[in-house]
C-alpha cells in the first residue's frame, strides 16, 4: 500500500464514471494521488441541475436504478445516504392508437408476461394480441449469436408489440432502434431467455415473477437533483480537478504515461504512472489512436444518438386534472417529435413541496436518425412540447418558464455486436500496463453501470500499481 500512495494517476474525464473512479482510487486516503483533468468548465457531464420556476430540476438523467446498488454506494460514499428520496409513483402510461394506456402489469422491458393483462391495458389491438399469444406454440427462435432486439421479439411476438412496447421502451433508454440494437447488450435478461426456453412469454412470466418477489422501488434519486451527486462525489474522492483543460495526446513511457493538455501554443505536460479514461468513445479513440490502434478503431466505431430535455413548469391549474402517474411513452408510430413525458412533480413528491401550485414536465425529443428535429431553435422545441401536451392532456396556457437542454452525441448505440466490440476494445487496452478505460460506452447507460465501470477500472489501475510496486521493491 505504501508503494500505491507515492503514485499519481490520471482520470481523464469528470463524468460519473470518471468521479467514481477516482473516489474508488482513494481507498480511504490510502490510494495513489489522482489528478482528474476535464475539457468542460464543470464536472459531471450529463448530470446537471439548474432552476426552473424557482424550482432546482434536474437537466440530465433524474433517477438512477435503485436494485443495482452502485448508484446508491457512491451517493453514500459522498455524503448524500440521507437524501437519497424514492419515487412517489413510477406507474406510466404509453401513447398508442391515439390514447394514453397504461403499461400492462408484469412487463419486463416492455415484453408482455401476462397475456390478459396485455389485453386489458389496449395498447395493442385484438390482432396484436392474438399474434403475441402464438408465442407459446410457436417453435424455438434459435438465436445462437447476438441479433437485433427487433428480430427476435418481432419472431416471438409480432410487430405491434415491437412498435408499441420494446421501441419506445428502449428509445427511451438509448434513443436508438430496435432493428439495430443489441439483444444481449441491451435485454441481457430477454437474451438469456432466447437461448434457454422457447417461449419469449413464459420466459418474461418467470423473469416478472423473480422482480415482485424482491419488490422494493425501483428507482431513486438525491433530493437536491442528481446533478448534485458529481460535486459531491469529486469532493470525497480527494482528487485534484481540473476543468477547462483537454487533454489531446496520450503516450507511453518507460516508466508510465504522458498526457499532453491544453492548447497546442500553451501545452502542459502531465506525467502518471497510471491513467483511466472516462471520456466518450470518440475522444477515447482519439486518445488510444497511437497506442492502441485496434482498439481505438473500434472505439470510433461506436455511433452515439443526440437528444434534448425541454422542461416545462405550468401553474397546476393548466391541467385539466391532476396527472396520473409518472409520465409516458410515445411510439415512433404515433410519428410525433416528443417520444416521452415525464410529470417529475409527481414522480418526484419532493419536487411538489418546492412549490405546490407548479407541475413541472420533462419532455424527452429525438432519437437516432431524427437529427433534423433537434436543428429547431428552442423556442420551436418548447413549441413542441406544449403542443403535444395539449393534445394528449389537454393542458392550456402557458407555462411560467421553460428550460431547453441539448444533449448532442450523448447516448452510445449499443448495436448488434456490441458486447463483442467492447471485449476486444478491453483486450487492446489489457495489453497496455497501467491503462484503463470506463464509461457509458462499455456495458449500460445508466448511472450505477457507469459507475461499476469506474470501479473495475480503479481496481484494475491499483493492481497494476501493486505489482509494479512489488517487483520494484
Amino acid at each position: 500500500m505504501e508503494g500505491i500512495r507515492g503514485r499519481h494517476v490520471v482520470v481523464v474525464g469528470a463524468g460519473i464514471a470518471g468521479l467514481a473512479a477516482a473516489a474508488h482510487l482513494n481507498r480511504g486516503g490510502e490510494g495513489p494521488r489522482v489528478t482528474v483533468i476535464e475539457g468542460a468548465s464543470r464536472v459531471g457531464g450529463k448530470l446537471h441541475t439548474s432552476e426552473v420556476a424557482g424550482v432546482l430540476v434536474d437537466a440530465g438523467a433524474e433517477a438512477m436504478l435503485a436494485r443495482r446498488p452502485e448508484g446508491s454506494d457512491l451517493a453514500r460514499l459522498a455524503g448524500l445516504g440521507d437524501d437519497l428520496v424514492d419515487p412517489g409513483t413510477t406507474r406510466a402510461a404509453v401513447l398508442s392508437r391515439g390514447s394514453l394506456r397504461a403499461l400492462p402489469a408484469g412487463h419486463v422491458m416492455g415484453v408482455p408476461s401476462d397475456l390478459a393483462a396485455l389485453a386489458r391495458s389496449g395498447v395493442l389491438s385484438p390482432a396484436g394480441v392474438a399474434r403475441a399469444s402464438l408465442d407459446r406454440v410457436l417453435p424455438a427462435t434459435p438465436v445462437t449469436t447476438d441479433v437485433s432486439v427487433a428480430a427476435y421479439v418481432r419472431a416471438r411476438l409480432g410487430g405491434e408489440v415491437l412498435d408499441r412496447l420494446i421501441e419506445p421502451m428502449l428509445g427511451g433508454v438509448y434513443a436508438g432502434r430496435t432493428d439495430r440494437l443489441s439483444l444481449e447488450a441491451t435485454m441481457p435478461g430477454i437474451a438469456a431467455i432466447a437461448r434457454s426456453e422457447r417461449s419469449l412469454l413464459r420466459g418474461a412470466e418467470e423473469i416478472a415473477g423473480g422482480a415482485s418477489a424482491g419488490a422494493g422501488p425501483v428507482f431513486t434519486t438525491v433530493r437536491q437533483g442528481l446533478g448534485t451527486l458529481p460535486e459531491a462525489v469529486a469532493k470525497a474522492s480527494g482528487a485534484d480537478v481540473r476543468t477547462n483543460l483537454t487533454v489531446r495526446d496520450l503516450i507511453r513511457t518507460a516508466g508510465g504515461w504522458r498526457l499532453v493538455a491544453g492548447p497546442t501554443r500553451d501545452e502542459e505536460i502531465v506525467e502518471a504512472d497510471a491513467v483511466i479514461l472516462a471520456v466518450p468513445a470518440r475522444p477515447a479513440s482519439r486518445l488510444l489512436a497511437r497506442e492502441a490502434p485496434e482498439a481505438a478503431a473500434e472505439l470510433a466505431a461506436i455511433e452515439y444518438a443526440s437528444m434534448a430535455i425541454v422542461t416545462l413548469a405550468y401553474p397546476r391549474t393548466a391541467f385539466p386534472g391532476r396527472p396520473a402517474g409518472s409520465g409516458y411513452l410515445v411510439p415512433p408510430v404515433e410519428r410525433r417529435s416528443v417520444k416521452a413525458v415525464t410529470f417529475s412533480s409527481v414522480k418526484w413528491p419532493h419536487l411538489a413541496e418546492a412549490d405546490r401550485d407548479l407541475i413541472v414536465v420533462r419532455c424527452s425529443i429525438g432519437r437516432l436518425g431524427e437529427e433534423t428535429v433537434l436543428q429547431r431553435d428552442d423556442a420551436e422545441l418548447v413549441a413542441l412540447a406544449m403542443e403535444e401536451l395539449t393534445e394528449t392532456m389537454g393542458v392550456h396556457g402557458l407555462p411560467r418558464d421553460t428550460r431547453v437542454t441539448r444533449w448532442g452525441g450523448s447516448l452510445p448505440q449499443y448495436d448488434v455486436g456490441h458486447l463483442g466490440r467492447v471485449a476486444r476494445i478491453r483486450a487492446g487496452v489489457a495489453a497496455l500496463p497501467g491503462l484503463a478505460v470506463c464509461g457509458a460506452a462499455y456495458e449500460g447507460v445508466g448511472i450505477p453501470a457507469c459507475v461499476a465501470t469506474g470501479r473495475a477500472a480503479a481496481l484494475r489501475v491499483i493492481e497494476h500499481l501493486e505489482e509494479a510496486g512489488r517487483a520494484a521493491g
